[in-house]
């Protein structure tokens, strides 16, 4: 892939700390056109945006679980995030800067509640709190085949109005703060059809044995205002045949575009300051 110095926009990826399939996943960032992406893997990407290089790209797509060290079958261990990349995060709301958090990243930093309001939600790899109250372990199915239907008309979903198939992995979690719906699937989200993600990290997959979640919610993208940034979650994205699909395509592509739009930056430095 060469390097595009002259790419009107310069996005930064950032992964690791989930399995994914790495050739699909760089297939579809190299078909953006316009689009220069940079790749950085954690724990480098956490030290880079600690001395604000993030400030350096457009926007910042997050595809990334940080701050589990997974141990299984022992439960894994829990990192917070040093001060420098807090500061560093911060700073990047406090700018405006526009990000994108793409379906595991919901898991990302379990022990920094700033993050999960950042984006709104977050996946529970283990029972664990949020501002002070108690959660269940979220809950994973798949390969689950589902229709994905927009909320309303939006910039993301613009030419998705009839919503589209996949087949993918659902999230069972709650949703933590207010946000603007975009996309929903039509599934069952009965707590009996999902699988503990606790008891995945003690090898113990598709199972659900001494697990009684709430029944989840059946939003899959949601935008959100975060301190001055516009952000986009997106909760599908677990695989290959996803990153090829046209209709995910066009809404990850649709995402970025709405983010990078002065009608964004409007929206999120009018909203009131929520991180």
């Amino acid at each position: 892939m060469l390097i595009r110095y002259d790419a009107k926009v310069r996005l930064l990826v950032v992964t690791k700390g989930h399995p994914y399939d790495r050739t699909a996943f760089c297939a579809l960032f190299d078909s953006l056109n316009g689009i220069s992406w940079t790749h950085v893997e954690q724990p480098a990407a956490a030290q880079l945006i600690a001395c604000g290089g993030g400030q350096d790209h457009d926007l910042i797509l997050f595809y990334d679980v940080p701050g589990i060290q997974f141990r299984t079958p022992n439960p894994p261990d829990l990192i917070e995030p040093d001060e420098g990349f807090k500061a560093g995060f911060r700073a990047l709301l406090t700018s405006g800067k526009p990000l994108l958090f793409l379906h595991h990243a919901i898991a990302g930093w379990p022990l920094w509640d700033e993050y999960a309001e950042a984006i709104g939600a977050r996946f529970f790899y283990q029972p664990g709190c949020y501002k002070g109250r108690a959660y269940p372990d979220s809950g994973y199915l798949f390969p689950v085949t589902y229709r994905a239907e927009p909320v309303g008309a939006h910039p993301v979903t613009r030419g998705l109005e009839d919503g589209f198939e996949l087949t993918d992995e659902l999230y069972l979690f709650e949703m933590l703060e207010e946000v603007v719906p975009l996309l929903r699937a039509r599934a069952d989200f009965d707590p009996a059809r999902f699988h503990s993600a606790r008891n995945a990290l003690a090898a113990r997959m598709w199972t659900s044995d001494g697990w009684t979640p709430p029944r989840g919610t059946d939003l899959i993208g949601w935008a959100k205002v975060s301190g001055r940034s516009p952000t986009v979650t997106l909760q599908c994205g677990n695989d290959g045949a996803t990153f090829a699909h046209p209709a995910f395509r066009k809404l990850l592509r649709n995402a970025l575009d709405w983010l990078l739009s002065p009608a964004a930056r409007e929206w999120a430095a009018g909203a009131p300051a929520q991180v």
